[in-house]
């Protein structure tokens, strides 16, 4: 399961050659941080439930679109250092606190879809955007990722947790230092399964 499929079709050659009795399967999740993570989760729980790994890949592939990943920034300085916006865009969008929501598209790049000014409305945006698209959440984990900002992930958790939809179960994780660096200090991501067009 991986989120760059070049990279990992390297690794699963070189994990062929090394295991050549083994089977292995490359799933491009199209995603990031628990964008990966949870459907790591969901193939152990089909392997668990008795599936073939060939069959666990295309039920995977088969849920790509309906995962939402939507994310907010504190700093709109790393998405500028990396190219997602232009400096100038990047000074005013900070100046008055502007903060992006952001989501993965069907190819797997970041698409900005609203803009808020500050950062409780953000959080607040997020909550609504899944309380709209989540489906089946009495049988759903979802996940928060932040990058050094606990207490804000666990706001986000508590307006999940007293929606008209709260999920399953909840976990909050730190960004992983490659994904955070992008991010910068202060991004707060929540991923969950929602219909078949939530990244169109």
């Amino acid at each position: 399961v991986s989120g760059s499929n070049a990279s990992a079709e390297i690794a699963a050659r070189e994990l062929r050659e090394e295991y050549p009795e083994r089977r292995i399967r490359v799933v491009d999740t199209r995603g990031a941080s628990f964008g990966e993570g949870l459907f790591a989760l969901f193939a152990a729980d089909y392997r668990d439930q008795g599936m073939e790994i060939d069959e666990v890949a295309e039920t995977l592939i088969a849920q790509r679109a309906s995962m939402c990943q939507v994310f907010t920034v504190e700093d709109l300085k790393y998405l500028r250092a990396t190219g997602r916006l232009s400096g100038i865009r990047a000074l005013v969008g900070t100046l008055l606190q502007i903060k992006p929501l952001l989501i993965g598209d069907p190819a797997g790049k970041i698409v900005c879809f609203a803009k808020v000014r500050g950062r409780q409305r953000a959080i607040e945006e997020m909550a609504k955007r899944y309380e709209a698209l989540v489906v089946e959440p009495e049988a759903q984990t979802v996940c928060i990722s932040h990058a050094d900002c606990e207490p804000d992930a666990q706001i986000l958790a508590n307006l999940l947790r007293r929606s008209a939809k709260p999920p399953k179960e909840i976990l909050t994780v730190d960004y992983e230092p490659v994904t955070g660096s992008h991010v910068g200090p202060g991004a707060l991501a929540l991923f969950f399964l929602s219909d078949e067009n939530v990244r169109n």
